[in-house]
């Protein structure tokens, strides 16, 4: 008989915890919610303290809507966080699937990237959802601590050489400007198949080799911008928003006596068909309405089409 009411017994429990399912969920949820104690790491010293019109920090890291999670995603890289657990709160219904939505866009990922430092941009992010409300991000970074390193002894030297305190902005950034494409040559092999011997996606590519792709580029000016303190982003404009077949896009913003410039190197450093170099500045900190017209009146420069309502400092 003890053999027949056991399994009787742990059947009817089974049971029981099978038709409550849901209301059991809801109680972790809520206890999770409301119990939760978040564990906030010390930010590393390339998190940015400026705000910007589309990402701004989040204080809490608790979400209640949309643009709350993408100011959460932006806060965690933004400190160089490696793993970040927050939760949903009750009321925000919509919090699981807006997170699992945000944690599959590319697109939006790509543009909330371009906001910070690039020692803290990302090159995989990942993120683990309970039904529970638990949200974990992990984020894997582009450089290396000894890239790093690198990096940082370059832009010292140069900045040391080339920015004079007895200038104005314009002149020291032209300098700078002057000096990247001056010892940079543009990654075509890269561009054109994909695969290089250079790192010139990144930064450490014009450091070790002198060749940069234009995130190469947009990386070592941005790195310099924010080490001299000028408020700055990257701007993307990705192959899905060009008509033609095309990588992309990046380039340079910047804000300069209270007004925001765009500044683009890469095209500023354009590749010649006689293999000569040649030095412009077209694309130097110049408005959107110049940016637009630095070609020659014969082409549409789609490459630099952006987004105004993620680069919102560009709006008007």
């Amino acid at each position: 008989m003890k053999k027949f009411i056991v399994p009787l017994i742990c059947y009817m429990a089974i049971l029981l915890v099978l038709l409550n399912l849901d209301t059991i969920t809801d109680f972790i949820s809520k206890h999770i919610s409301d119990n939760n104690n978040l564990t906030i790491p010390v930010s590393n010293e390339y998190k940015k303290e400026d705000e910007f019109l589309y990402v701004q920090k989040s204080i809490d890291y608790k979400p209640y809507s949309y643009h709350d999670l993408i100011n959460i995603f932006y806060s965690i890289i933004n400190s160089g966080f490696s793993e970040f657990t927050f939760y949903c709160p009750e009321e925000y219904t919509e919090c699981l699937s807006d997170a699992s939505n945000l944690s599959k866009d590319d697109l939006t990922l790509t543009h909330i990237n371009n906001f910070v430092h690039p020692f803290n941009s990302f090159q995989t992010i990942k993120t683990s959802i309970s039904e529970a409300g638990e949200i974990t991000i992990y984020v894997t970074y582009l450089y290396t601590n000894e890239e790093i390193e690198k990096i940082n002894n370059y832009v010292d030297k140069l900045i040391n050489e080339q920015y004079d305190n007895s200038d104005d902005d314009y002149e020291n950034i032209k300098k700078i400007h002057d000096y990247i494409i001056n010892n940079t040559k543009y990654d075509v092999n890269r561009n054109n198949t994909g695969e290089s011997e250079y790192k010139s996606y990144s930064a450490i590519g014009i450091v070790e080799d002198g060749y940069a792709t234009c995130n190469g580029y947009a990386d070592l000016m941005a790195i310099i911008l924010s080490k001299l303190n000028y408020k700055n982003y990257k701007i993307a404009t990705t192959s899905d928003e060009i008509s033609y077949e095309s990588n992309g896009h990046i380039w340079n913003a910047l804000e300069l006596d209270g007004e925001w410039l765009h500044l683009d190197l890469t095209w500023d450093d354009p590749v010649s068909s006689d293999g000569k170099d040649y030095l412009y500045h077209k694309y130097f900190l110049v408005t959107t309405e110049e940016l637009n017209k630095a070609d020659d009146g014969n082409i549409t420069v789609e490459e630099h089409n952006f987004d105004k309502s993620i680069y919102q400092e560009f709006k008007n």
